[in-house]
C-alpha cells in the first residue's frame, strides 16, 4: 500500500486515512463489501455499502492511474526525456486522461507530415521560428541552410518546420485541456439526416437540430447514437474556432513579439484545425456517450434496487395466472414458502370463453389448497382474465384478493437453465405462471433468477457499456440481497449465490446438503457443506436466516462471532430497557463496540425483521380498465413500473403501461422523475391527458 494511493483515495473520498487503510486491508483479506459494511463498521467509520461501492470504484481507478504513471515514467526515462518539470506534471495528474495528454508529445506516433519533417532534420528550424527572435526575412535566410535532397527550397523547409510546430501545439497538454473545456462548455452537437434516414421514422424530431453538449440529456444522446449506428442520422461537434484562435493570439504568442509570430500563429492554427480539434471532437462524442451510458446505468441500478425491495406477501398461498387467448390461461399454485403445488390450464377468454369450466377449475384449486391471493400477469389477455377473476370473486363471495403483476422477463425465466433445473418436468408455460405467482409472494427471490436486463427497468439498455451495466446490476442485487437476508431453508441456489462469499457452485452444494438433511436447524451446520470453508462461512453466515432453528439468533443478522457478546448482554440486561446514553458503557463492559452493540440490540428487538416491509406494499386490484372506456380527464390509480430520464411508465390495468411525462409529474420543476417517483409506487388520482386508440397509448398527469 503506497502513500500515493492513500493520498489519492483521501482526495477522492470522504474517508479518513485510518478507514482507507482498514478497508484496503479487509479487501485484501478477501472480505466482501456487504460483510465489511455490516460487520466491520468500526473499521470503516460506519461507511454504508453505497459508500464502499464508491470507494471500490475510486480504489480500482486510482490503482490503474498509479500503475500508468509508473509505466510512463519508466518509458520517458528509457528515452531520456524525463526531467523534474515532467516528473512534477505526472505526479500532479489526477486522471488517466491528463496523464496521457502529458505523455502524448513523447510518443513515436506522429502525423506523416510531422514525421517527414523531423526525418528531414527540420526540428532546429522549428526551434528558431518558435523562439520569436528573428524576422521573417532572417528566417528565410536560415531556412536555406536546411535545404537537401528532399527539401528543395526554403519555403519547403519553413513549411516542414511549421508542421512540427503545429504538432507541438496539438500535443501540448495545457492547450489540449483548454480546448477540451471549451468544447465541453460551448460545443454543440449538430444532427443531420443520415444515408438511410426515414422521413416517417422515429428519428424525425432529431433532424436539423443543434444541441449544447453541456445540456443534452442522456436519453437523447443514446437515442441519437443509436440512430447514427443505424445510419439514419449523422452528427458532428461544432465550436466557435475564431474564439479559440483569438485566445491563442492573446495567451500563446507574446504581444511584444514582432518577428516570426505570424508564422507561429499560422502553425498553431493548422495544429488546431488539422490535428487537435478533430481528435478532441471525436473524444467529446465518446465522452458524452460515456456520460450518458453511466447515467443510464445508474438509473438501471436505482430502478432495480427499488424493484427488488418491494415488500413480500407473507404467509399466503398464491395462484399465479399467465393469461393467453388461443393457448389459454396457465395456472400454477405455490405455498407460503414458494413451493410449487399444482397447475392447470383454463380458457375463460376468446376464442373459447369457457367460463363454466374455468370457474370450476379455479374454485377447486382454491378449496383444495386454501388459496388466499391471485397474481395475474399483465401481458396478452390480462384485462380479460382480470375481469373474469373479478366477476368470479364477486359471484362466489370469495375472501380473496387479486393483483396485476408485471410479467416482463417471465418467459425469459421459464425457458432458462435455472427454470429447467428447478422444474425439469414442467412445461415452460407453467414455469411462467410460477414466476408470476412468485413475484407477488417474494419479488426479490423470484426476480434474481432473471437477467436484470430483461426486466424492463431502464432505458437504452443495449446501447450502454454492457460490462459496466452487468457489474452495476450485479452489485445492486448483491448489496440488497445481503441487506435483506436469505432464508436458508427455502431459498433457491440462485438467490443463495448472491450472498456474500458464496459462489454459484457453493450455492448448489448448499441446496444439495439441504436436500440431504431436509432442513438446517442452526447456522453452524453450514460448515458441513462440501467446499464451504472458514472464510466463506465468515463472510456468508450473518446474512442467512433460519426461521424455526435451535436459536432465535439464527433468525437475525447477528453474526455468530458475536453470539457470546449477545448472550452476555441478554443475561445482564433487559433489551427493551437499554437507553441510548448507556450504549457506550455497556459496550465497554462487554468488550465490543458501540456500533456493533446498537446493531445487536436492534436485531434482538425484531428477530426475522425484513427491511422490505418499510417499502412499497402489494397493491390489489379493485377494478379493471378498458382502453376504449378511457377519456381525457378521467381520474385513475396506477403503479409505477419503470422510470426513465423523460418520465415514468405507469400500470393502469392495460396491456401497455401509460406514460407519465416528466413535465406532467409535478407542478414544481424537477430535473429527474426519480426525485418524486419510485418503482412500484402506488399513484392515486392520476389524470388521463391523452388517449391514442390507434397506437394504444395513454398519457397521464399528476398535476
Amino acid at each position: 500500500m503506497t502513500s500515493d494511493l492513500i493520498k489519492l483515495l483521501k482526495e477522492k473520498t470522504k474517508l479518513s486515512n485510518t478507514s482507507i487503510e482498514n478497508i484496503i486491508t479487509l479487501l485484501d483479506e478477501g472480505c466482501t463489501i456487504p460483510f465489511i459494511a455490516r460487520y466491520r463498521k468500526e473499521k470503516t467509520g460506519n461507511a454504508t455499502d453505497e459508500d464502499l461501492r464508491a470507494f471500490e470504484e475510486v480504489f480500482n481507478y486510482s490503482k490503474k492511474l498509479l500503475k500508468r504513471k509508473e509505466d510512463v515514467l519508466n518509458l520517458l526515462d528509457e528515452k531520456n526525456f524525463l526531467n523534474e518539470k515532467i516528473k512534477n506534471s505526472i505526479s500532479e495528474a489526477k486522471t488517466i486522461q491528463v496523464l496521457e495528454d502529458i505523455y502524448a508529445p513523447f510518443k513515436d506516433k506522429k502525423s506523416s507530415r510531422t514525421s517527414d519533417a523531423i526525418a528531414n532534420g527540420l526540428e532546429p528550424l522549428a526551434n528558431i521560428i518558435q523562439s520569436l527572435k528573428y524576422t521573417n526575412e532572417e528566417i528565410n535566410q536560415k531556412a536555406k541552410q536546411f535545404t537537401s535532397k528532399n527539401i528543395k527550397s526554403s519555403d519547403e523547409a519553413i513549411q516542414g518546420a511549421k508542421d512540427i510546430i503545429a504538432q507541438r501545439y496539438a500535443d501540448d497538454f495545457k492547450s489540449k485541456e483548454i480546448v477540451r473545456k471549451l468544447i465541453s462548455s460551448w460545443g454543440e452537437l449538430q444532427i443531420k439526416e443520415g444515408k438511410e434516414f426515414d422521413k416517417n421514422g422515429v428519428y424525425t424530431n432529431f433532424v436539423n437540430k443543434a444541441e449544447k453538449i453541456k445540456y443534452i440529456k442522456s436519453h437523447r444522446v443514446l437515442a441519437i447514437l443509436r440512430a447514427v449506428n443505424e445510419k439514419e442520422l449523422s452528427i458532428k461537434i461544432e465550436i466557435d474556432e475564431n474564439y479559440i484562435l483569438e485566445n491563442i493570439k492573446k495567451y500563446k504568442i507574446p504581444q511584444w513579439a514582432s518577428s516570426s509570430k505570424d508564422i507561429v500563429f499560422e502553425s498553431y492554427k493548422d495544429g488546431l484545425k488539422r490535428l487537435l480539434l478533430p481528435s478532441l471532437k471525436r473524444e467529446a462524442i465518446n465522452t458524452i456517450k460515456e456520460k450518458a451510458s453511466a447515467e443510464a446505468i445508474e438509473l438501471f441500478g436505482k430502478n432495480l434496487k427499488e424493484l427488488l425491495q418491494t415488500a413480500p406477501l407473507i404467509n399466503q398461498v398464491i395462484l399465479g395466472m399467465d393469461p393467453g387467448f388461443v393457448s389459454g390461461c396457465k395456472l400454477a399454485v405455490i405455498d407460503e414458502n414458494g413451493i410449487y403445488l399444482d397447475s392447470n390450464v383454463i380458457y375463460p377468454t376468446k376464442p373459447r370463453e369457457d367460463i363454466k369450466t374455468s370457474s370450476k377449475v379455479i374454485l377447486d384449486l382454491i378449496k383444495k389448497y386454501n388459496i388466499t391471493s391471485i397474481a395475474i400477469g399483465n401481458g396478452t389477455a390480462s384485462r380479460e382474465t382480470a375481469e373474469f377473476v373479478s366477476n368470479l370473486i364477486k359471484e362466489n363471495n370469495l375472501d380473496i384478493n387479486f393483483a396485476i403483476v408485471s410479467e416482463i422477463g417471465a418467459s425469459v425465466y421459464s425457458a432458462s437453465k435455472i427454470a429447467q433445473e428447478e422444474y425439469p418436468n414442467l412445461d415452460v408455460t407453467i414455469r411462467g405462471a410460477i414466476s408470476i405467482a412468485g413475484r407477488l409472494r417474494d419479488p426479490m427471490a423470484t426476480l434474481v433468477k432473471i437477467d436484470p436486463k430483461s426486466l424492463g427497468i431502464g432505458q437504452y439498455q443495449h446501447d450502454v457499456n454492457q460490462k459496466e451495466l452487468g457489474l452495476k446490476l450485479e452489485n445492486t442485487t448483491v448489496d440488497l440481497v445481503n441487506k435483506v437476508g436469505v432464508d436458508l431453508n427455502s431459498a433457491s441456489y440462485k438467490l443463495l449465490s448472491f450472498i456474500s462469499g458464496i459462489s454459484e457452485k457453493l450455492a448448489k452444494n448448499i441446496i444439495e446438503h439441504r436436500d440431504g438433511i431436509k432442513k438446517f436447524n442452526s447456522k453452524n451446520e453450514l460448515l458441513k457443506v462440501k467446499g464451504l470453508g472458514a472464510k466463506a462461512y465468515e463472510q456468508a453466515v450473518g446474512f442467512r436466516r433460519i426461521k424455526d432453528g435451535k436459536s432465535i439468533l439464527d433468525n437475525t443478522a447477528i453474526h455468530p462471532e458475536d453470539y457470546t457478546v449477545t448472550k452476555n448482554l441478554q443475561k445482564k440486561y433487559n433489551i427493551e430497557d437499554i437507553r441510548d446514553n448507556q450504549i457506550e458503557q455497556i459496550a465497554n463492559e462487554l468488550n465490543t463496540t458501540p456500533l456493533k452493540l446498537r446493531d445487536i440490540i436492534q436485531e434482538l428487538k425484531k428477530p426475522g425483521y425484513d427491511v422490505r416491509s418499510e417499502f412499497n406494499q402489494v397493491k390489489f386490484a379493485s377494478d379493471v380498465t378498458k382502453l376504449e372506456d378511457l377519456k381525457e380527464g378521467f381520474i385513475l390509480s396506477g403503479i409505477v413500473r419503470n422510470i426513465t430520464d423523460f418520465g415514468a411508465f405507469v400500470d393502469i390495468g392495460l396491456k401497455n403501461d401509460a406514460l407519465l411525462h416528466i413535465s406532467q409529474i409535478s407542478a414544481k420543476r424537477i430535473s429527474h422523475p426519480s426525485e418524486v417517483l419510485s418503482i412500484n409506487q402506488d399513484l392515486e388520482k392520476i389524470k388521463v391527458v391523452s388517449v391514442d386508440l390507434e397506437k394504444q397509448r395513454v398519457g397521464l398527469s399528476l398535476k
